[in-house]
């Protein structure tokens, strides 16, 4: 692994916001997320069911209050920040219980990916997500 010094700010500033929007969802703070986005803000998102698209912090919120929101329990597993070409990367690996949308009651695990465009606040966020995918218990 190899560092060099960058010092263009725009990336700092990318790097900054990604880390507010991951502590955001850490702590479900959908109010705080909403201050990490731009007032045209797009989300493109991969789910299991087809891509969907939402438009606008209150939107993009709610998209992702309507995943996280209602669960008892709620984990981060893994979560990171990263560019790639000039894009933000974040990631994440959740656990959560129950599962929204009546998938199941038991613990759930779902990672999301995702690419933004980002200088001062989240422009557009290209999402690709696992879908909640039952926590396998190691047999005894």
């Amino acid at each position: 692994m190899s560092v060099t010094q960058d010092t263009n700010t725009s990336a700092v500033a990318r790097w900054s916001i990604g880390g507010v929007f991951l502590e955001a969802l850490a702590n479900r703070d959908y109010r705080l997320m909403a201050t990490t986005l731009g007032s045209g803000v797009r989300l493109r998102a991969m789910l299991p069911p087809g891509p969907m698209d939402w438009e606008g912090p209150q939107a993009v919120t709610a998209a992702f209050s309507s995943w996280f929101g209602g669960a008892q329990d709620f984990e981060v597993v893994d979560a990171t920040v990263g560019e790639v070409g000039g894009r933000l990367h974040l990631s994440w690996r959740l656990r959560v219980r129950p599962a929204p949308f009546d998938i199941g009651k038991g613990w759930h695990v779902i990672e999301q990916q995702a690419y933004a465009d980002a200088a001062a606040a989240i422009e557009t966020l290209d999402l690709l997500c696992s879908g909640f995918q039952p926590e396998l218990v190691a047999a005894d």
